[in-house]
């Protein structure tokens, strides 16, 4: 697929997750970049660190932090098939792995059920603290 292609292929896929939910005008950007670098091989795993930190910024902020926000970040990851793209992050390293889990697993409970996000260490601020410590 060109890249040309693949850029507007993501941005639908993320248009038909946030369709009708009240989530920020931020987002539009942000998690297709983190899609494009999870499907671009091989990985540049500085851009998907770089473009993960920019999304994990944007949540763990006041205006980001929202219901809306953390549960369709979450859901565009975790049913990303029902949305038309296919992220294969297998052959990605185990620390890139965990972050993505954790924002397609936990993600959706940071504002509605907290305690849950934080046990499983998926709130914004844990997800972004722990990418931060991922050396590339």
């Amino acid at each position: 697929m060109e890249r040309a292609d693949e850029t507007s292929l993501l941005k639908d896929a993320w248009e038909r997750a946030s369709s009708g939910m009240d989530v920020s005008e931020e987002l539009c950007s942000l998690v297709p970049m983190v899609a494009k670098e999870i499907v671009r091989k091989p990985t540049n795993l500085g851009a998907l660190r770089d473009s993960l930190d920019a999304l994990l910024t944007f949540l763990a902020s006041p205006a980001g932090r929202t219901d809306p926000n953390c549960r369709t970040v979450d859901h565009f990851f975790h049913f990303s098939e029902d949305y038309g793209w296919d992220p294969d992050w297998d052959d990605l390293p185990d620390a890139f792995q965990d972050i993505l889990s954790g924002i397609a697993g936990a993600l959706h409970d940071t504002v509605g059920a907290p305690e849950v996000a934080r046990d499983l260490e998926s709130t914004p601020e844990q997800l972004l603290e722990r990418l931060r410590r991922i050396e590339v």
